[in-house]
């Protein structure tokens, strides 16, 4: 078996994987938010697992959510309601958007999965004081996973995470890079399975897979043949859980180069210095990394950190992924796309759920996208 079939198969079966890590001794958390602090579970001996939405119909989570909430929260809580997550030991909900916190809620009324936890993370990050408070949330939430574990999280499996995590970011920004370089070498598809699968294995391992992996893609394994003379694109929004999403671009005339998502190049950016407090080293790269619409350095960071990653990847355009009714997406997207139109980037806004539009309807407006570059 190759390295991308274990990404593949942990992308398309996370429970089998959770479990399997759970038969370990493992305590598994859930998360739905890029600003878990995962190092911090991880330092405590437990294993974090993202939660994606679900590919069933929809039923129990409408007794508890409107329709008009996002399907990501809404598929989340149906699987839980379901029994479908019940390898889980637990969950944490950091401060993202209305829903996410509403949903927090719900859970810890309507489940039992043993741990809990709310991550109030400040809004803005552009003060000092905002940093301090960071920090201090990120100190409560260790002390809450102490007191469930009954251990002590110490400095040094603090930095031994940070080790492995540091290095996890390390190979898969090799990755996209290549990815960018060299299109032919690995499909969107598999590249986005690969960091789905990031987010579900063991992380211990994860960096000797993801070395091997590279070395296989640098190997020519996994080329394809029909990459040539495919416009290049940047992909942004908050989740794509749509493996087709990538081959139905592919084959329209696109490839993507880069991304700005949470399940992309978001959740993996900037290392966690290994000197001095632990505790301020991950705060400073929580603060620090690229935002997302639910956080606020400055009226035009996230547009300005997508036209330099358009520039950098050599990009043509960008599509604009979004969940249907992720409000803190919708009220950004107005500006951003000001700022690329003055900046000639062309753009185009596509709406999913957690099943994609009819594929034909889809092929038809990425193919006039794509012809209008």
């Amino acid at each position: 078996m190759n390295e991308l079939s274990l990404f593949i198969q942990a992308a398309a079966h996370p429970d089998e994987c959770a479990a399997r890590i759970q038969n370990q001794g493992k305590k598994i958390i859930g998360y739905l938010c890029s600003y878990t602090p995962e190092e911090i579970i991880h330092a405590a001996g437990a294993h974090p697992v993202r939660l994606f939405g679900t590919g069933e119909t929809i039923l129990n989570a409408d007794r508890h959510l409107q329709s008009y909430c996002c399907s990501l929260a809404r598929g989340v809580l149906e699987n839980a309601v379901s029994g479908r997550l019940d390898f889980l030991d637990g969950a944490v909900f950091p401060h993202t958007c209305d829903t996410i916190q509403r949903l927090s809620d719900i859970w810890r009324l309507n489940t039992d999965f043993g741990f809990f936890a709310d991550v109030v993370l400040p809004v803005k990050f552009d003060t000092e004081s905002a940093r301090d408070y960071l920090r201090e949330v990120l100190e409560k939430f260790k002390e809450e996973l102490e007191r469930w574990l009954n251990i002590t999280i110490t400095d040094q499996s603090l930095g031994r995470s940070f080790e492995i995590y540091n290095t996890i970011r390390k190979k898969l920004t090799e990755l996209y890079e290549l990815k960018s370089e060299n299109p032919e070498l690995i499909s969107g598809r598999d590249l986005a399975a690969v960091v789905k699968g990031t987010m579900i294995m063991e992380r211990d391992s994860l960096p000797d897979h993801l070395g091997r992996l590279i070395a296989e893609i640098k190997s020519g394994l996994y080329t394809r043949s029909d990459t040539g003379k495919k416009k290049r694109l940047i992909l942004s929004g908050s989740i794509c859980d749509h493996p087709d999403f990538y081959e139905l671009l592919e084959k329209s005339g696109g490839i993507v180069v880069g991304d700005d998502l949470c399940t992309g190049e978001r959740f993996f950016e900037g290392e966690i210095e290994q000197t001095g407090s632990p505790m301020k080293a991950i705060s400073r790269r929580y603060a620090e990394r690229t935002i997302c619409p639910a956080k606020h350095v400055s009226e035009r960071a996230r547009g300005e950190a997508l036209i330099k990653k358009v520039k950098d990847r050599n990009a043509q355009g960008v599509i604009f992924l979004f969940v249907k009714f992720c409000d803190p997406h919708a009220f950004d997207y107005p500006y951003i796309k000001e700022m690329l139109e003055k900046e000639s980037i062309p753009g185009i806004m596509i709406e999913v759920e957690d099943q994609l539009p009819p594929e034909g309807q889809l092929k038809t407006r990425f193919e006039t996208f794509i012809h209008m570059l």
